[in-house]
């Protein structure tokens, strides 16, 4: 392993603010851990008056804040150094085979117990998630689409049956509506809480715990004795549920870098569309046969089986949350207690996290007016999404063609058909992407994301329009069909755009930007079952369509303007990557080991004594 040089970076700790000397830290030849190499500033913590070290950037110097003329200078002083995962645990297993009463790792002895020892991934670390062999990658991949395909699924399998459960119930339809809102709404709200808790606890255990919660909730679904317990159920079910439509693409970021991550985002979408509108097909048939309940009864089954598999094959992909547990190791195996992660620097409470989380998706939607109208983009297609799963029952079953209850829910094949049209051109669009990716020396740019809307989201209006005027009871039932077919193509190059684009377009503040976008998305859906019912039917079904293709044509320019006029405004934008990050994110992809998943910036206060 390399050997460590003892100089380190002198961080002074002073409890009300004082000043301190910075060094750079030197390392012996091969040391590849650029993490290691960064400048550290001083910065005043919040409201405690208290000054702390913080991480930087590479490169980046921050100017030291003055402390208060009232305080007094402090002697206490500790230092950091730096020292690779996968070194200190070789040397620790080679310590243990010698018998050592209490094993170190090699690298920590010429260090004092003062100082903190500061775990990172050195290059090619098996352990960083980027480093995973693609079966590894894929494996977890997949259970994450299964987990979402089963989540969309018991979203929209409840509407095939609030027929016969309002009629056991003796409520209107429209009260049993109510659930379909109550899912989506919660759905919108909870990210906003869960993604800090990624942050402290790991994707795993948030993954494993609500999606146990998720599970366990199909119970009082199906022995709820009324409807205020149904409604009660659908609110908990969208609060753990959101897990598998909001914190899949952090996780599938964890593992795969920027040039690999095409094919598994647009897994992603597809699970997530699928599932949303496949259970109608067979859920109507399983309400008919052996009734509403059983609809909740073998969902469950089914994710509990699946639970089982995530249990025993999900594995943690955040980084900083992998140093954590490697760091609490090595502190128990070496008796060190000095010896921290990034994240475990970190001074931010639940509370300040929270703050972040909320206040920031806000802050992005009204200050970013490309995220705010991919945004509203995807929430009119989200809406029209569940306004159709409403809808089409009513047009198949209750106009002219009177199709059997049962049969009712077929036309769902067409959405199901227009997904995996939409996986299939997704997987055309992305080749477009790669070779004009290659054309600019590897650089990428996030306009080249938009191919896919640019070419097929237009289909959106299109569909909606045929789909209006095909309702007349002498046209043939293939008309509707493939109008269904065209919107679904059109709604998946929307979603699949606006992931990737906000994805590339800030990828410090992707999270935050695709959480907010997900409340737009998941507030629209929750409000649109509430009155497809009275749209349809009093407008009737021709210009209610009419309508909804005419405000879906606004839309359509704004690919075409970001293609042409996105990277001026990402020049202005505060927030969006610039043409440097964008050639840094190049070498990166170029060098995967060598990028840490680690926090973008950690704090220290107080004594490891």
């Amino acid at each position: 392993m390399p050997a460590y040089k003892p100089t380190t970076i002198n961080a002074s700790l002073f409890p009300d603010g004082d000043t301190a000397e910075d060094e750079r830290v030197e390392h012996a030849p091969g040391d590849a851990s650029k993490a290691n190499k960064r400048r550290w500033g001083l910065k005043k913590a919040p409201k405690t008056g208290r000054m702390m070290r913080n991480l930087g950037d590479e490169g980046e110097e921050r100017p030291d804040e003055k402390a208060p003329p009232s305080t007094q200078p402090s002697t206490r002083r500790s230092s950091l150094t730096a020292v690779n995962a996968q070194d200190t645990l070789d040397s620790e297993k080679a310590e243990k085979g010698q018998g050592s009463e209490r094993p170190k790792a090699e690298g920590l002895d010429g260090y004092d117990k003062n100082k903190i020892v500061l775990v990172q991934f050195e290059e090619g670390d098996p352990e960083n998630p980027l480093n995973w062999s693609r079966a590894r990658k894929w494996v977890i991949t997949i259970l994450l689409d299964a987990m979402t395909v089963m989540i969309g699924l018991s979203t929209t399998a409840y509407s095939s049956g609030i027929g016969s459960m309002t009629e056991e119930f003796g409520v209107a339809n429209v009260v049993g509506q109510i659930g379909m809102t109550t899912f989506n709404a919660t759905c919108a709200i909870a990210p906003l809480f869960l993604a800090p808790l990624c942050e402290l606890v790991g994707r795993r255990e948030i993954y494993l715990g609500a999606y146990l919660c998720f599970t366990l909730i199909f119970i009082l679904l199906a022995l709820s004795p009324n409807i205020t317990g149904i409604l009660i159920g659908r609110a908990l079910s969208g609060l753990f549920g959101c897990v598998g439509t909001i914190l899949v693409g952090g996780t599938l970021a964890d593992i795969w870098n920027t040039r690999d991550r095409g094919l598994p985002m647009s897994t992603f979408t597809f699970s997530a569309i699928f599932g949303t509108v496949a259970a109608p097909i067979y859920c109507g048939y399983i309400d008919q046969a052996i009734g509403w309940r059983w609809i909740e009864w073998i969902h469950m089954i089914a994710s509990g089986v699946l639970l089982v598999l995530e249990i025993f094959l999900l594995k943690e992909t955040r980084g900083a949350k992998i140093l954590a547990q490697r760091a609490k190791k090595l502190r128990k195996e070496t008796g060190r207690n000095n010896i921290r992660a990034p994240i475990e620097l970190e001074n931010e409470s639940v509370k300040d996290l929270l703050k972040t989380s909320c206040t920031k998706s806000f802050i992005l939607l009204v200050r970013e007016p490309t995220i705010l109208a991919f945004g509203l983009w995807i929430a009119y297609a989200w809406f029209l999404t569940f306004l159709f799963l409403s809808a089409i029952p009513l047009a198949f079953q209750h106009t002219s063609r009177a199709w059997p209850e049962g049969n009712s829910g077929l036309p769902y094949i067409a959405l199901v058909i227009g997904c995996f049209i939409g996986f299939g051109t997704s997987r055309w669009t992305d080749s477009i992407y790669d070779r004009k990716r290659a054309d600019n020396n590897g650089v990428p740019v996030p306009e080249y994301r938009l191919w896919g809307a640019m070419y097929f989201a237009w289909l959106m209006p299109a569909g909606l329009f045929i789909f209006s005027f095909t309702q007349y009871g002498f046209v043939h039932w293939m008309g509707p069909m493939v109008a269904l077919v065209l919107i679904l193509v059109g709604i998946y190059h929307i979603f699949n755009a606006t992931y990737n684009y906000t994805s590339d377009y800030t990828p410090e503040n992707a999270s935050s930007a695709i959480a907010g976008q997900g409340l737009l998305r998941n507030l629209a859906g929750a409000a649109s079952p509430l009155f497809a019912n009275q749209m349809f039917r009093g407008m009737g079904y021709q210009y209610a369509g009419l309508l909804l293709s005419l405000v879906a044509s606004l839309a359509i320019p704004l690919p075409y303007l970001l293609f042409r006029f996105g990277e001026r405004i990402r020049a202005k934008s505060k927030f969006a990557s610039s043409n440097e990050a964008l050639e840094k994110e190049r070498t990166t992809d170029e060098n995967v080991d060598e990028r840490p998943r680690i926090a973008r910036e950690a704090t220290y206060s107080g004594s490891f004594v």
